[in-house]
């Protein structure tokens, strides 16, 4: 049985997948894992340099949530871990995408900036 959290964090998970889609990114779709011992972020079909870890949380405690993204961006070798964080009160399209500067920079670099 499911609980409420549960539900409501798949639920985000599904609404994040639907922007990527909708916004050019059509092979994104939610990981399924269950029973997996090694989280590799929530999201698939970005390239292997990218994780996409989904929070729907009451309280957003930014610190822990950057470490469990960084400990999924080491479990599946990638070299940036984003955390997408549900507002409260809003669309997924605004929800917050958080990374560390480091990979900020990564990014930008890869980008050409």
């Amino acid at each position: 049985m499911t609980t409420p959290e549960k539900a409501k964090g798949s639920q985000w998970e599904r609404d994040v997948a639907k922007v990527f889609n909708e916004l050019g990114y059509p092979q994104v779709e939610r990981r399924y894992g269950a029973g997996n011992t090694v989280d590799k972020g929530d999201l698939n079909g970005f390239a292997h340099a990218i994780i996409i870890e989904c929070k729907n949380l009451k309280t957003i405690n930014l610190a822990s949530i950057m470490d469990e993204t960084a400990v999924e961006r080491a479990n599946a070798k990638a070299d940036v871990g984003i955390a997408v964080i549900k507002r409260r009160n809003k669309p997924a399209r605004l929800g917050y995408a958080v990374v560390t500067l480091e990979e900020m920079v990564y990014l930008l670099k890869q980008a050409g900036y």
